[in-house]
């Protein structure tokens, strides 16, 4: 059978707009977000940590990017702490940015489930906003902000605080936070 010239063009045009049309759809794509529950003693919603991380990657004028989110254990956290940074204890919070690009934010959010569910019982707030703060805590060091100066930990509290209040949409729950 012989094609038309007008349907080999027809041809080309749309497989033209369909590698157009999937170039749009990766170029819009939200941050892409791993996310890993080892330790689940605090049951947070995936799709709350996905908003984390997307709203505070776009505040920041990231599009594009992967970051992974890690809810561990004490235990599993020490490890890390111990082999990352050379320090024998457990903590709240680690953060990795290995971003290589300036177009493609990158990084590691790894967070402790149990040190969340403790230090939320001795606040008495709930563990799930602990938790939260500790990813949100991470992700604010992957896009950048730093917390070794006082000016720097005022700016990085507020930063949490604001972010606490946008996902959770209770500006009462974060009177406790850090």
């Amino acid at each position: 059978m012989h094609k038309s010239p007008l349907i080999g063009k027809l041809e080309h045009a749309c497989l033209w707009l369909a590698i157009e049309s999937l170039e749009f759809i990766y170029r819009s794509m939200p941050i892409a977000t791993e996310i890993r529950f080892s330790s689940r003693c605090v049951k947070l919603p995936k799709r709350t940590i996905e908003q984390a991380v997307a709203q505070i990657a776009s505040d920041y004028g990231w599009e594009d990017g992967e970051i992974s989110i890690a809810i561990v254990d004490d235990a599993q956290i020490h490890q890390v702490n111990l082999e990352y940074l050379k320090h024998d204890y457990p903590t709240d919070v680690i953060s990795f940015d290995t971003t290589e690009s300036e177009s493609f934010l990158e990084g590691d959010v790894i967070a402790s489930a149990q040190t969340a569910h403790r230090i939320a019982t001795e606040n008495q707030w709930p563990a799930p906003h602990e938790l939260l703060l500790y990813i949100i805590h991470g992700m604010l060091h992957v896009i950048g902000l730093e917390d070794s100066t006082e000016s720097q930990a005022k700016k990085m509290r507020a930063q949490e605080k604001y972010y606490l209040e946008a996902i959770l949409g209770d500006s009462t729950v974060c009177k406790e936070a850090r």
